[in-house]
């Protein structure tokens, strides 16, 4: 659940990378219109969990999206799961109180076809940095930008739920999708 929390993350970032910052427009994250969610496998079925508590820093240009420079860092203890009971054990496995935040930066924005990217993002949840690879779509009007995209990870790669009952009890693969609206700072 944890590492879910991070993977969203790291969709979040999906924004793009490159480029210096002074070449960049700043923009920011429209919190209504955004979701960082995560979904994973248990004996009774898939829980889902959305972080509440987050920020980005976004630098883009709607001309040259492969140039955008994504930042984001999400407050661990901020997810939030379908059923409350849930939510302390989530904080919990990330150990929230040690690793307060989860970090994603995209590395690389790659054209595909369209509006559809590929993206590469490095994500840092319980002081571990792995790099991640996942399609992204993303739309820009000139005044706001919307990018989807979502990846799995593997949560043991992070340290997450890996000794006492959990290990047998949650998937290993968390499911992290991210939907981020922004618009330009000002």
């Amino acid at each position: 659940m944890r590492l879910a929390l991070i993977s969203l993350l790291i969709g979040a970032a999906c924004l793009g990378t490159g480029g210096s910052r002074a070449e960049v427009e700043r923009w920011v994250v429209v919190p209504g219109d955004s979701a960082i969610t995560m979904q994973v496998g248990t004996p009774v079925g898939a829980r889902t969990g959305r972080f509440t508590r987050w920020t980005g820093d976004i630098r883009f240009d709607p001309e040259a999206p492969e140039t955008a420079q994504v930042a984001i860092e999400v407050e661990a203890a901020s997810l939030r799961m379908d059923d409350p009971r849930l939510t302390r054990t989530a904080a919990g496995l990330l150990d929230s109180s040690r690793y307060p935040r989860i970090a994603f930066r995209l590395t690389g924005l790659e054209p595909a076809v369209g509006s559809r990217f590929t993206a590469h993002a490095d994500i840092t949840v319980k002081g571990v940095t792995r790099p991640v690879t996942f399609p992204a779509t993303l739309r820009s009007d000139g005044r706001t930008a919307q990018m989807t995209g979502g990846f799995s990870l593997d949560r043991a790669a992070f340290g997450i739920g890996t000794r006492g009952p959990w290990n047998g009890l949650i998937g290993r693969q968390v499911r992290v999708d991210v939907s981020l609206a922004t618009r330009p700072v000002g």
